[in-house]
This record gives C-alpha cells, sequence and structure tokens, in this order.
C-alpha cells in the first residue's frame, strides 16, 4: 500500500511537470519570447547600471526632499490601509458565516470583497484619476479600494476560523448580537486582523510607488521625474531609501506580528 501511494504521488508530480513544461514552451512559442536574448540582456543591464545608475554627490542634495516625498508615501500608505481596514471589518461582520445578520448580506458582502480584491490596483487608480485627476486624493482612493476587497476576505475568514462554541455559548446565555461580537469574536480574531493590517501596510508601501507614477505624487513620481529628465544618479537614490524604507517597516511589521501572535 505505501509503495502504490508513492508511485501515485510520483505519477501525479511527473503529469504536473509535464503540463507546466508544454504550458511554458507554448507560451514561448505564442509570445515570441526570446529566451536567449533575455539572459545575455542581463549582462548589459548590470553594466550600464553599474555605470550609470548609482548615487554621486549632485544627487545628494535632493536627499532632503526625496526622504520627505518618502515620508509622504509611507504615511499615505498607512492612512489608506487604516481607513479601509475600518469598513473591510464592518463588512466582515455582515459577511462571516459565523455570525452574519442576513444569509443575503453575507453573499453581498463576498460579491463586494471579490469585486475590489480581483480589480487591479492599477485600474482603479486610472478610473479614480478620470474623476479626481492627478491628485493625491486619488492616490488615497486607490490604496482604500485595492485594500478594501482583500483586507474583507481576509477578516472574515478570519472571523470564521474563531468557532462557533464561543458564539453559541454566549448566544445561549442570551446576549445580544453586540456583546458576542465584542466578547466572543474580536478578542479571538484581533490578533490575526492585526496581523493581515500589517501584512497589507507593508503591500500598500510598495503599491504607493507605482501608484505615484500615475497620480503624480509621492516618491513614485519623484522617481519618475528624474528618470524621464535622464538625472539617473539621483533616480539611484530615490530607488535606494525607497528599498530602505520597504525593508524597515517590514521588519517592524514582522516584529509586531511576533509579539501579537504569542
Amino acid at each position: 500500500m505505501p509503495a502504490d501511494i508513492f508511485a501515485k504521488r510520483r505519477n501525479d508530480g511527473l503529469i504536473f511537470l509535464a503540463v507546466v513544461a508544454f504550458l511554458t514552451v507554448g507560451s514561448v512559442m505564442i509570445t515570441q519570447y526570446d529566451v536567449l536574448k533575455s539572459f545575455t540582456s542581463i549582462y548589459r543591464a548590470l553594466a550600464w547600471g553599474s555605470a550609470n545608475f548609482y548615487p554621486n554627490a549632485v544627487s545628494m542634495k535632493q536627499l532632503p526632499d526625496i526622504l520627505y516625498k518618502l515620508w509622504e508615501t509611507v504615511l499615505m500608505s498607512i492612512a489608506a490601509t487604516t481607513i479601509a481596514a475600518v469598513f473591510a471589518g464592518l463588512l466582515a461582520l455582515l459577511g462571516s458565516r459565523t455570525i452574519r445578520v442576513n444569509s443575503i448580506f453575507s453573499v453581498i458582502v463576498r460579491g463586494i470583497a471579490s469585486f475590489f480584491r480581483n480589480f487591479p490596483l492599477v485600474a482603479w487608480a486610472m478610473v479614480l484619476m478620470l474623476a479626481f485627476s492627478q491628485s493625491q486624493l486619488t492616490g488615497y482612493l486607490a490604496l482604500i479600494c485595492g485594500s478594501l476587497g482583500f483586507l474583507t476576505r481576509a477578516f472574515i475568514e478570519t472571523i470564521d476560523e474563531v468557532g462557533n462554541n464561543p458564539v453559541e455559548a454566549l448566544q445561549a446565555t442570551g446576549a445580544s448580537y453586540i456583546h458576542v461580537i465584542f466578547q466572543a469574536v474580536l478578542p479571538s480574531a484581533m490578533p490575526m486582523m492585526i496581523s493581515w493590517l500589517l501584512f497589507m501596510i507593508d503591500t500598500n508601501i510598495r503599491d504607493a510607488i507605482l501608484i505615484g507614477f500615475l497620480t503624480g505624487t509621492g516618491i513614485g513620481f519623484s522617481f519618475d521625474l528624474y528618470y524621464k529628465s535622464f538625472d539617473y544618479h539621483t533616480a539611484s537614490l530615490v530607488t535606494i531609501f525607497g528599498a530602505i524604507a520597504v525593508i524597515i517597516v517590514e521588519t517592524i511589521s514582522n516584529s509586531i506580528r511576533r509579539v501579537i501572535m504569542g
């Protein structure tokens, strides 16, 4: 019996690898992707980067402005994610199967979450620019819309994992819906919900740089401006400090996660 199970797993693995190989080769042929050229281009890209894409003494003069734009981007990401988390929490309470008010509400909320989660962030930015043009508000709203669907879905799954036992125990004592939420659901689900919130902040800081290209705000716009003006030295400085900021925020988030998750 163990030998049969091992043989079945091996055959399934071989079939999976064959399908992946077939799809890869087919994709390369259809898109006419030059694999050899892509690998030879790496050396030329590294050579150009080492010769042009590095900070110099002149670019360091722009450091105060870069740090200000970077700080602005980080704050925008935190604010947008927090606002999205508040609305996602309210929607999750309505969409959860454990404590749902009505099955119809649950279906509607899950549909809203799927729509927002599957609509690309860049598309949100493009659509919102038609209404609000290039502005800080457009960046905020794009990040909020992009975060709402993901956080709603994550919060719903977190609340459903709490289980029915604590909820049923409180309901048996005659506790109201509000008491069930604040005494059984949120205390158990809050650590994981905070963890998802921190993860979303990390993601949004990266996405905010891309959104800045489109909305003309934050550190993303600074990079776009320097790069298009062929000031590669200052553009590299933006890239370096942007990466440093992401690493610092991610380190802080991971430390907080370890504390709250025990």
